[in-house]
C-alpha cells in the first residue's frame, strides 16, 4: 500500500467527491481514480460507493479512513521523533492552553523549565478547550493545560489544582437590587463561549437541570476573560473562574452572583495523548506540572 494512496484516499472521503479532491491535491481526477483501484485491488473490495452526484464510503472504506488517520498520525510523530534525535531538535514543546493559563501559570512554569533546559523552544497555542482537545487528538500539540472532562480513552489527564468558576455580572447590575434566585438569571442575556467548550456544557446542563430555560447568548466570545469592561457596561451575565475575577485585569468593575447551584467546582489538568511522541523538554514539562504543578501558579 502507497502513502500517498492513503493521502489521496483521506482527501476524497473527506470531500465526498472526486473532481474537488482532484482540485485540492491538484492531482487529474484520472490519477485519483488509479490511487483508489489501487487500494481496492490491495484490499480486494471497494472503498466508495456512489449516492448520487457525490461518492461515499462503503463499510470498509469507513474503516480504513479511521484506520488511515491513526497511520498517518503514526507516521508524523515518528518523523519528528527522528528528526529531533538527527538534529539535536531535542527542546521543543507544543503547548496548548486557555488565557487565564497563559497568565498565571506560564510565567512561573516556564522560568523554571528555562533554569533547567536553556535552550527549550515553546510553541505555545491559547485557546478554549474544545478547540485544544481537537488539536491534541489530530498531534498538533503534545499537551494541553485546561479543565477536565469525562474520561476520554485517548488521553491522560493528571490534576494540577481546583477551582471554582462562577457567574459574574457588572457591580451596578439590576440583579443586586433585591434578593435573587437562579430562575431571575434567565431574565438576562450572556457573554460565553461556544457550544462545545466545557463551561458552556456546565452552565447548559446547570440550567436544564432545574427545568429553566438556556442561558440566551448575546454574545459569543473565545476568552471571556479579556471582556471584564464590556460585561461591566452593559446587563450582560458572563461565567469565568473565581481567581480571574479576584486578580484578573479591570475585574473591579465586576462581582460574582453568588448561588450556589450556578458554582461550578473543576479541576485543572494537564492532558496528553496516550502513547504520544513527546520531546525530552515536553517530558520535562509533563513531569514538573504532574509533580508540582499548583506551586507555579502566580495568581497576584
Amino acid at each position: 500500500m502507497d502513502l500517498r494512496d492513503l493521502t489521496y484516499f483521506e482527501t476524497i472521503a473527506e470531500l465526498g467527491h472526486l473532481g474537488r479532491a482532484a482540485e485540492k491535491l491538484n492531482r487529474s481526477q484520472p490519477a485519483l481514480t488509479k490511487s483508489i483501484q489501487r487500494l481496492e485491488e490491495s484490499f480486494g473490495t471497494k472503498l466508495f460507493q456512489r449516492d448520487g452526484r457525490r461518492i461515499k464510503l462503503t463499510p470498509v472504506g469507513e474503516l480504513l479512513q479511521a484506520r488511515g488517520k491513526m497511520l498517518q498520525q503514526s507516521i508524523a510523530q515518528t518523523q519528528r521523533e527522528v528528526r529531533d534525535f538527527a538534529s539535536g531538535a531535542v527542546g521543543e514543546i507544543r503547548l496548548g492552553c486557555a488565557s487565564t493559563m497563559a497568565e498565571y501559570l506560564l510565567p512561573e512554569l516556564t522560568d523554571a523549565l528555562l533554569k533547567r533546559a536553556p535552550d527549550i523552544t515553546l510553541k505555545l497555542v491559547i485557546g478554549q478547550d474544545d478547540m485544544l482537545r481537537e488539536q491534541l487528538r489530530s498531534g498538533h500539540l503534545d499537551m494541553i493545560i485546561c479543565a477536565q472532562r469525562s474520561i476520554e480513552d485517548e488521553f491522560t489527564a493528571h490534576p494540577i489544582l481546583t477551582d471554582e468558576a462562577v457567574v459574574i455580572a457588572s457591580r451596578n447590575h439590576p440583579i443586586f437590587n433585591a434578593p435573587f434566585q437562579m430562575s431571575d438569571l434567565c431574565s438576562y442575556r450572556w457573554v460565553l463561549p461556544p457550544p462545545g467548550v466545557s463551561s458552556r456544557i456546565w452552565v447548559d446542563e446547570a440550567f436544564a437541570r432545574h427545568n429553566l430555560p438556556l442561558p440566551v447568548v448575546q454574545i459569543e466570545a473565545n476568552s471571556i476573560s479579556l471582556l471584564p469592561r464590556l460585561i461591566a457596561q452593559t446587563r450582560l451575565l458572563s461565567f469565568i473562574a473565581r481567581e480571574t475575577l479576584e486578580y484578573g485585569k479591570n475585574m473591579q468593575y465586576l462581582r460574582e452572583v453568588p448561588l450556589e447551584n450556578t458554582t461550578m467546582a473543576r479541576t485543572i489538568c494537564v492532558i496528553l495523548r496516550r502513547e504520544g511522541y513527546l520531546s525530552p523538554a515536553a517530558h520535562a514539562m509533563a513531569k514538573m506540572l504532574r509533580e508540582d504543578g499548583g506551586s507555579f501558579f502566580s495568581w497576584v
